[in-house]
C-alpha cells in the first residue's frame, strides 16, 4: 500500500505514531504522513468530524420529512455514551434533541419527556469529562419516571412515564428484553454511535450476522418504529436490515455514507502531509511551521470534507424521487460491473434481474441504501475509468487538484500541488465525486453507453456544459 488511512481515536492514534516513527526511521519518502490520525495530524474525536458527517445524513432525511433538525425538537434514542467520540459529538450537533433513551454496555439511560435545553448542558459536561458513563449523568434533571439502569441487573421496572415514552405496556422487563424496546422506540431517530449490530432483516438468523454479544435483543429492520436510522458506527446493522427499513418507508443510506468523513478526513490529512512534506525537504518550511500550518486549517479541512457528504445524501435522495425513470440506468450499470468482474450483486445484496423485473412490475425502484451501494461502485469504476485515460493531464483539470486542499495551500505551495505525487488520482478522485454526486451513479456510465464513448469523454462534455450555464 501507499499509506494507511486509519480511523483516528483513541486506540489507534498510537498505532499510527508508531507506523510513522517506523516509516521515518527506515527513511520511507512518506515519513510522517505513512499513517493518518496520529498525534500530529488531525484528531477526530477534538473535530467531532465521523459525527458532523453522520449529521449532514441525519439532516437530509429529516429534511425530506419537512422537519429542520437544527430549529425543532425531535426525539431520539441511541447506541451509545457520551464519552464516546461518535455518540458524544453527535448528541451535541443540535440543541433540539430530545433523548428519551440510550444504552452502552454498562447503563440504560432513560429520560420519557427531557428538557432539550437542561439536557444538552447535561450531556455537554459529560462530554467534556475525561471519561463517563450514563451513571455519571445528574439524575435530578432526568424527567419523571426516569433513570439510568445498570445492565447487570436482574431486571428493571419501568415508570408509566417510560411506558409511554418507549411504546411499551410491560412492567418490568430484563436488561436484554429493555434494549430491544429502546431499538424499538417509537421516536423521531435512531442514532448509532456505538460498537455492534442491531438490525439485521427478518429473514437472517442472528448467526449470520455475526455478532454474538447482541443476539438477545437484535431487533428486524421491518420492526423499526423510528423515522429515520442514522449510523455514525460502523456496522449498526445489515444491509438487508437496512433495506427492509427502507421499504417499509424509514429513512436510511449506510454507514459507508454516513460516517465517511472520518476516512476523507485522514484522506486529506495524508495528502496535505505528503505536499508539506516536501516544501520542508526542500527548506522552506521548518517541521514546527508544517505542524502549525496543519492545525491551522482544521476549520477548513472540515469544510472539504463535509461537502462530500452533503452531496452523497443529495445524488442518493435525488435517484428516489426518479426511481423507475433510473432503474434501467442503474441495471445496465451493475449488469456491466459484473461482467467485467468488479460487482457481485449477492455479495453486495444488490437485487439481481429477476428482482428488478418484479420491482419494475410493482412500480418500486431501488432504496436508498442499495442506491449508495450503487454510487459507491459507480465512483470507484469512473475513478479507474479516469486514472487510464489522458484526462487527469489536462492542465484544465488542475482546478479539481486545486480544490481538494485549503486555500492557505494554494496560495502559498501552488507549484508544489501541481507536482504532487498522487496529483493524478486526487485530480480523478475529485471529480469522480463532483459528476457522479451532482448528476446521479448512472449518469457517466449511462451516457457512455448510448453513445459509444470513453467516460473521459463524458467527463469532458459534461465539465464543458456546466462550465459554460
Amino acid at each position: 500500500n501507499t499509506y494507511l488511512v486509519v480511523a483516528a481515536d483513541k486506540g489507534t492514534a498510537t498505532f499510527s505514531d508508531t507506523a510513522n516513527g517506523i516509516s521515518a526511521r527506515y527513511g520511507f519518502w512518506l515519513c510522517d504522513a505513512f499513517a493518518s490520525g496520529g498525534s500530529v495530524g488531525y484528531d477526530h474525536k477534538k473535530m467531532g468530524i465521523t459525527a458532523r458527517g453522520a449529521w449532514e445524513s441525519v439532516k437530509r432525511h429529516f429534511r425530506s420529512l419537512g422537519v429542520n433538525t437544527q430549529t425543532t425538537r425531535f426525539t431520539v434514542a441511541g447506541v451509545g455514551d457520551m464519552s464516546g467520540d461518535v455518540f458524544g459529538n453527535g448528541m451535541l450537533l443540535s440543541e433540539h434533541i430530545a433523548l428519551v433513551a440510550a444504552f452502552d454496555h454498562r447503563h440504560i439511560f432513560i429520560d420519557p419527556a427531557p428538557d432539550v435545553a437542561i439536557s444538552y448542558a447535561e450531556r455537554q459536561r459529560l462530554f467534556a469529562l475525561p471519561r463517563s458513563s450514563w451513571d455519571d449523568y445528574d439524575k435530578r434533571l432526568i424527567s419523571a419516571g426516569g433513570g439510568v439502569f445498570p445492565r447487570s441487573a436482574k431486571s428493571i421496572k419501568l415508570s408509566p412515564q417510560a411506558r409511554t415514552a418507549l411504546g411499551t405496556e410491560a412492567e418490568e422487563l430484563t436488561p436484554a428484553e429493555l434494549l430491544r424496546v429502546v431499538l424499538l422506540a417509537p421516536v423521531d431517530l435512531l442514532y448509532n454511535g456505538g460498537i455492534g449490530t442491531y438490525v439485521k432483516a427478518n429473514f437472517e438468523t442472528h448467526a449470520q450476522v455475526g455478532d454474538k454479544a447482541s443476539d438477545a435483543f437484535r431487533v428486524n429492520g421491518g420492526e423499526l418504529r423510528c423515522k429515520v436510522l442514522a449510523e455514525g458506527g460502523n456496522l449498526g446493522a445489515t444491509q438487508n436490515g437496512r433495506i427492509e427499513f427502507a421499504q417499509k418507508g424509514g429513512r436510511v443510506y449506510t454507514d459507508a455514507i454516513d460516517n465517511s468523513a472520518g476516512v476523507d478526513c485522514s484522506d486529506h490529512e495524508v495528502n496535505i502531509k505528503i505536499l508539506l512534506d516536501r516544501v520542508v525537504e526542500a527548506g522552506d518550511l521548518t517541521l514546527k511551521q508544517r505542524n502549525n500550518l496543519l492545525a491551522s486549517m482544521t476549520d477548513e479541512v472540515a469544510a472539504l470534507v463535509l461537502s462530500d457528504n452533503y452531496y452523497q445524501g443529495q445524488s442518493i435522495d435525488a435517484a428516489l424521487h426518479r426511481p423507475l425513470y433510473l432503474l434501467d440506468g442503474q441495471q445496465g450499470l451493475m449488469q456491466s460491473l459484473a461482467a467485467a468482474g468488479r460487482l457481485n450483486r449477492a455479495i453486495e445484496f444488490l437485487p439481481g434481474d429477476e428482482e428488478i423485473l418484479r420491482r419494475r412490475a410493482h412500480k418500486q425502484g431501488l432504496t436508498a441504501p442499495e442506491g449508495a451501494v450503487v454510487l459507491a461502485y459507480a465512483k470507484m469504476w469512473l475513478f479507474d475509468e479516469l486514472i487510464a485515460s489522458n484526462l487527469p493531464d489536462d492542465p484544465y483539470f488542475n482546478q479539481a487538484l486545486q480544490a481538494y486542499f485549503p486555500k492557505v495551500l494554494n496560495e502559498k505551495f501552488g507549484e508544489a500541488i501541481a507536482a504532487h505525487p498522487l496529483k493524478r488520482e486526487i485530480i480523478a478522485t475529485t471529480i469522480s465525486n463532483a459528476v457522479l454526486n451532482r448528476a446521479g451513479a448512472t449518469f457517466v456510465h449511462y451516457v457512455a453507453t448510448e453513445v459509444n464513448a470513453g467516460a473521459a469523454d463524458v467527463v469532458r462534455a459534461d465539465t464543458l456544459a456546466r462550465e459554460i450555464f
